[in-house]
């Protein structure tokens, strides 16, 4: 596809998007409770850190699915930390939004924690930042409804957001990869 092609694609599409009524954060909101059991462990008892990042994908895509209506593909996945372990017998407790929209994609954030069940003690376990795009009813991409931050904390995230993906589009330019810690 040329140049010129391309750009008059992604104009028609910002003006798509324009025309769309934005969605408040509040309706992306997704969370997602499970028991950690031993087949999600390793010999030590930890649960598997790609169990956990299964988790966080299902959470971050329910959250982007509720925003767009309609399916989602997870595109890229900037970083995932794990602050502490998870046993088994524990609960993990997740939680997502869409923090921003970017006309078909949109990142969601999303938080683990982590319950033990016989003290009731909840910690932050994890935090992850995905890039979904929403696909229309051929698989290509399709504009999505802006989100609407409505809070302090979902404005703020709204502006790291955007900041985020300029950082992603450089690195993607320049052919190199970000590190997590400088995320914020």
């Amino acid at each position: 596809m040329s140049f010129l092609l391309e750009w008059r694609v992604h104009e028609e599409a910002l003006m798509i998007n324009a025309a769309l009524e934005g969605r408040p954060v509040s309706g992306s909101r997704s969370e997602y409770t499970q028991v950690a059991l031993p087949n999600d462990a390793n010999l030590l008892g930890n649960v598997l850190g790609g169990h956990i990042m299964h988790l966080t994908d299902l959470c971050g895509g329910l959250a982007a699915w509720r925003h767009a209506r309609r399916p989602v593909v997870t595109v890229s996945v900037d970083c995932v930390s794990f602050l502490r372990p998870v046993r088994v017998g524990h609960v993990l407790i997740l939680k997502s939004s869409v923090n921003r929209v970017f006309n078909s994609s949109m990142e969601v954030g999303v938080k683990v924690w982590v319950e033990d069940r016989n003290t009731g003690e909840v910690h932050h376990t994890s935090s992850a930042y995905l890039t979904f795009v929403a696909l229309d009813d051929n698989g290509r991409p399709v504009s999505v409804p802006p989100v609407l931050p409505e809070t302090d904390d979902e404005k703020r995230r709204f502006e790291a957001a955007g900041r985020r993906r300029e950082g992603r589009l450089q690195a993607h330019n320049s052919g190199s990869s970000k590190s997590c810690r400088n995320q914020s």
